[in-house]
């Protein structure tokens, strides 16, 4: 089977409006929280569309018996924020997986190489069969950290065809690295923008996510 890497950038008219809250250098800390948790909450719904396993049952109204369906509970369904800017995007993701793992990833990346190492991992020695992977990264530059976070995923037995990853901006460096190296991906990101500058950061982009969100610029 072939596969071609996705990349969706969801028009709802919301992602618009917190992205342009999280863009502007004049939004506090605390409203950058807020936009942060919004974008999570609207690109997790977005990424759940034909993902989330349902089953069919049916259901007693006040009235009479009617088909229904639901998310199915056997189906594990894990969400991996990668720290510290993934956490940003959890509240908003759990707001619409409130029954899903949380399986924390720390990464930092080195000023001068760009190269990321790895200072927490919480995965679990071994995904189960068909667990769907929720990623929380609010930027994809260079793809360092997310080939990084993707390789301990798979050496768990992740299936990158279950894999979504939510992003607030994406640059073409990671989308490039992570397209040829794993094409079965599906990406969800509020926006695209085309440039990474010599320190690893998207421009115009936002920022340091994890600075602005946390208050430590």
């Amino acid at each position: 089977m072939t596969f071609q890497l996705r990349v969706y950038v969801p028009p709802h008219p919301l992602i618009k409006h917190w992205l342009g809250v999280a863009r502007s250098q004049t939004t506090p800390t605390p409203l950058f929280r807020s936009a942060m948790t919004e974008l999570g909450r609207w690109l997790t719904y977005e990424a759940a569309r034909e993902w989330l396993p349902t089953m069919e049952t049916t259901v007693e109204t006040p009235l009479a018996e009617c088909p229904a369906t639901f998310v199915n509970p056997e189906v594990p369904v894990a969400v991996v924020p990668i720290l510290r800017a993934g956490l940003a995007l959890l509240e908003g993701a759990q707001s619409v997986l409130p029954l899903a793992s949380v399986y924390h990833l720390g990464l930092v990346r080195d000023e001068k190489t760009l190269e990321p190492s790895c200072y927490l991992n919480r995965l679990p020695a071994q995904f189960k069969e068909q667990t769907r992977i929720l990623i929380s990264e609010p930027m994809l530059a260079t793809g360092g950290s997310i080939m990084a976070t993707m390789a301990e995923l798979t050496a768990r037995g992740a299936d990158p065809s279950l894999i979504r990853i939510i992003s607030i901006v994406a640059a073409p460096p990671a989308l490039q690295k992570l397209s040829v190296a794993y094409p079965a991906l599906n990406i969800y990101t509020a926006t695209i923008d085309e440039v990474v500058n010599e320190h690893g950061f998207i421009v115009p982009g936002l920022g340091d996510a994890g600075d602005r969100t946390f208050g430590t610029e």
